[in-house]
């Protein structure tokens, strides 16, 4: 069958490899889409440190379940399915708390095992999650991304008529200004560099958008909030040089969300947390959220086809990965159509 393999740092290509099996507690599914994530541009420049190679990527996906291992209940051959990347131990600390998206063990399908971007993958049956009637198969590829989104929302607690500030309007931007609607947030404002992307995330529902490239964004979120400063700041740029500033555009008791792995020390000033007495809160993959996302997905509260820019046939990855590389300003998400 084809699988999508990253040898080494930018050495990848479409190959041939054998046929997966559904160990017992694991289930075979035929990979119908899969969404390319910046975490797996990432995997391809050599820029993760906690991949493994040789490594088929891939964290976004949905399909159908072509086999049952031993012991897995509850599914059935034919099941439209998506899978949750996370894998646990279920035993250390951050598990025994309800935390398992940072268990001690973690590893993510498609960076420590083997993804969805081959034709067939086996995967643990706890990960996979049964789509609601009426969602399509390409909708529920970008279950995990939205699951992102709802991560960050819910360490950062909003409570009803907070304003939100959302920095970068990429995919996981938008699918924060997505969830954020969906929770009943009615004042966000979404800040990024390009007018393409700032457009998309005023039709999909922000009040405001600055290009900070050409405004002021302390100034105009000023303005916008009579110099109270916003209670909630998603930080989708991940970009640590901005971390002094979303600490002066934060309202007192405001909470930051982090959500970016870039390793370069960033300014902390205390002064601006302590007497503001802020949160800032990290947050890392999805703490069992695809039910949630899912059931907003099945209600049309969410929509995620309208971040698609682009569907291409399997082979036609190379040139996805280019136009990602050298094109970045022309696509949102790109859906890989596998065997749909």
């Amino acid at each position: 069958m084809k699988a999508f393999q990253v040898s080494a740092p930018l050495n990848y290509r479409i190959t041939e490899i054998d046929l997966p099996e559904a160990a017992p507690g694991e289930v075979l599914v035929r990979v119908a889409f899969a969404g390319i994530c910046g975490s797996d541009m990432h995997i391809i420049h050599g820029d993760n440190a906690f991949v493994r190679f040789p490594r088929i990527t891939g964290h976004e996906f949905a399909g159908i379940t072509e086999a049952v291992g031993e012991g897995v209940e509850g599914l059935a051959i034919g099941d439209k399915v998506c899978i949750d990347p996370v894998i646990s131990c279920g035993d250390c600390y951050p598990c025994r708390i309800g935390r398992p998206n940072v268990c001690s063990a973690l590893e993510v399908i498609g960076v420590h095992r083997n993804g969805g971007f081959e034709e067939r993958v086996a995967v643990p049956a706890a990960n996979v999650h049964r789509l609601p009637e009426g969602l399509g198969l390409d909708a529920a590829a970008l279950v995990e991304p939205y699951s992102i989104a709802a991560n960050v929302l819910d360490r950062m607690q909003p409570l009803p008529g907070d304003r939100l500030l959302i920095l970068g309007a990429g995919v996981i931007g938008l699918t924060i200004l997505q969830m954020a609607r969906a929770l009943g947030l009615e004042e966000i404002i979404v800040s990024d560099v390009l007018d393409t992307r700032l457009a998309t995330a005023r039709e999909l529902g922000a009040t405001h958008t600055v290009n900070g490239r050409h405004e002021d964004l302390e100034a105009r979120v000023s303005e916008l909030t009579g110099g109270e400063g916003v209670p909630l700041i998603a930080d989708a740029a991940c970009v640590p040089a901005l971390l002094p500033a979303m600490l002066r555009l934060a309202s007192p008791a405001g909470r930051i969300g982090l959500l970016g792995f870039n390793p370069t020390p960033s300014d902390l000033v205390q002064l601006e947390v302590i007497k503001k007495e802020l949160t800032l809160v990290g947050s890392r993959l999805n703490n069992r959220k695809f039910p949630e996302v899912l059931e907003r997905m099945a209600s049309g509260r969410l929509d995620p086809l309208a971040l698609v820019s682009h569907r291409l046939p399997f082979d036609a990855m190379p040139d996805a990965i280019d136009m990602l590389d050298h094109h970045p300003e022309r696509a949102r998400k790109v859906l890989i159509e596998i065997d749909a």
